[in-house]
C-alpha cells in the first residue's frame, strides 16, 4: 500500500503571537512554524498502515521555511520518501486552494493508494485541504476517521460523529481521508536516528510551478482575544454563599 501525506506547517501556539500593526495579519517574522499535530496524526496511522500492509510512505510539505528537520523526523520514523516544495511567497502563508492546487501538481507523478492528511489545522480550523484535493483528484473522500483497516484491498474506516459515535465505512480505493487521531500516538524518535537521517537520506526539492488564479478566502484582520472578567469568589457558610448568588442573579437581571 502506497500512501502519500501532506504536512502543513503551523505557528508554535506556545509561543506568543504578534499581530503587524501595519497589515493588521499574524506578524511571521519570529514565529516558529512546527507540523501540524493532526498531520503527525495522519503520518503515524500511515506509518502503521505500511508495518501492517507493506508499500511506501511519502511525506510532502510545503517550504515554509526550516522544516528540513521535521522532513528528517518523518523519515526517521519510517517514511520512505520526504519531499519539499518550494516558493517565493509561502513564508507569508497559502490559502487552502492554493495549497491542493500545488499538491495536485506535486503528486501527480507519485503512485498511491491513500493520501492521508490531517483533519484540520491549528492556524485556520478549516479542514478543506483533504475535501479540496480528493475533489482535484477525482477521489473519494472521508474524514474525521479515527482507525483503518485493510484487508485483501478492501478497506474499511471508522469515522467519528459528535456524542462519542463511530461508523464504519467501505472505501474503494484510491482515496483521500481526513485522519482525526491515529490508532496509536505519534511515535517518538530519538535525536541520534533524526540526525542519521539527516546524514543518509535526501529531500527531493522541488519548484511549486506555474499556479492559476485560485479563489482565496481574504483575512481583512485578527486580533488577540481579550481577556474576560475573572471570576468573583464567594466566602462564607452555605446560607451566606446562596444570599449573595441570589443577590448577584438579581443585580444581573436573572431573577426578580
Amino acid at each position: 500500500m502506497d500512501i502519500i501525506v501532506p504536512i502543513k506547517f503551523v505557528p508554535d501556539l506556545v509561543e506568543e503571537l504578534e499581530i503587524d500593526d501595519s497589515t493588521g495579519l499574524l506578524d511571521r517574522t519570529f514565529v516558529r512554524m512546527i507540523p501540524n499535530e493532526l498531520d503527525e496524526h495522519a503520518l503515524e496511522q500511515a506509518l502503521l498502515l505500511k508495518e501492517k500492509q507493506g508499500g511506501t510512505v511519502t511525506v510532502i510539505t510545503l517550504d515554509y521555511g526550516d522544516v528540513d528537520e521535521a522532513l528528517f523526523t518523518a523519515k526517521a520514523k519510517g517514511a520512505d520518501r520526504i519531499i519539499k516544495i518550494s516558493g517565493d511567497d509561502f513564508d507569508q502563508g497559502v490559502d487552502n486552494h492554493a495549497t491542493t492546487a500545488i499538491l495536485q501538481q506535486a503528486i501527480s507523478d507519485i503512485p498511491f493508494d491513500l493520501v492521508l492528511t490531517g483533519t484540520q489545522a491549528v492556524d485556520d480550523l478549516d479542514g478543506s485541504v483533504g475535501p479540496l484535493l480528493a475533489a482535484r483528484l477525482g477521489l473519494p473522500y472521508v474524514g474525521y476517521i479515527v482507525r483503518v483497516a485493510s484487508d485483501n484491498g478492501t478497506l474499511t474506516v471508522a469515522k467519528e460523529y459528535p456524542g462519542g459515535l463511530t461508523a464504519e465505512i467501505d472505501v474503494t480505493m484510491p482515496a483521500v481521508l481526513g485522519i482525526q487521531a491515529a490508532e496509536k500516538p505519534p511515535r517518538y524518535v530519538v535525536t541520534s536516528l533524526v540526525m542519521e537521517a539527516m546524514k543518509s537520506a535526501t529531500i527531493d526539492e522541488q519548484g511549486a510551478g506555474e499556479r492559476a488564479d485560485e479563489p482565496l478566502a481574504e483575512v481583512s484582520g485578527m486580533a488577540i482575544p481579550e481577556s474576560g472578567a475573572h471570576a468573583e469568589m464567594i466566602a462564607g457558610d452555605a446560607q451566606e454563599v446562596a444570599e449573595a448568588l441570589i443577590g448577584v442573579m438579581r443585580e444581573k437581571g436573572i431573577v426578580g
